[in-house]
């Protein structure tokens, strides 16, 4: 499998997970601002929507958002437990909260990337957030990770989220339950590895 990723980009939650299922892959960098690769490649050829994470498997075949593509790599390493068993209440739950951290997280900070979106709008979408992220906190202050006692793709891409704070000047110290998650997250050997090969610091 190839992953083509950007460094610090949500493409970090499948990087995170392939190294949590001990799976063979090859990564491969992205400048999505030239919107090109490492080896001078057009992005556009691979994904014409210019952004990562894009896995494409050994037969050709390759999937582009990133809460299909960790539940995929879930599935090929059941071992892991990152995912529960398809058609289980469980799985639905997963899903439920991939939808929550694609939908009420990952995309209320797109703004705050976007260097013409006004300084007071970028202030009520941080006011958002901070909503949605005490929530969160709520949720995990009575249980190690998100579905429980397993860590799952889902904890991976919330990871991720946790990490742009620092980035967006969003505060994550102000719950300490998000902190310690975080920390507890960071301390895995996968993600370690994941960052490093991204050439990020610890976070």
């Amino acid at each position: 499998m190839k992953l083509y990723y950007a460094p610090g980009a949500c493409s970090l939650s499948p990087h995170i997970v392939l190294c949590e299922a001990e799976l063979p892959f090859e990564l491969i960098k992205v400048d999505l601002q030239e919107k090109k690769t490492e080896t001078g490649e057009d992005f556009r050829t691979v994904n014409p929507n210019g952004y990562v994470p894009v896995l494409v498997l050994d037969d050709g075949r390759q999937l582009t958002e990133g809460p299909a593509i960790i539940q995929y790599i879930a599935d090929q390493a059941p071992g892991k437990r990152l995912a529960p068993e398809a058609g289980t209440f469980e799985r639905y739950n997963l899903q439920q909260w991939l939808n929550f951290i694609s939908t009420e997280l990952h995309k209320t900070y797109s703004p705050l990337f976007n260097a013409n979106m006004p300084a007071e709008a970028k202030a009520l979408f941080r006011g958002t957030l901070a909503s949605r992220f005490q929530w969160v906190a709520d949720q995990v202050a009575s249980q190690p990770y998100l579905l429980g006692s397993d860590f799952t793709v889902a904890d991976a891409y919330l990871f991720v989220m946790l990490r742009w704070g620092k980035l967006m000047a969003i505060d994550i110290s102000r719950w300490p339950p998000l902190v310690q998650y975080q920390n507890k997250i960071a301390d895995r050997p996968a993600v370690k590895r994941a960052q490093q090969e991204e050439g990020l610091g610890a976070g």
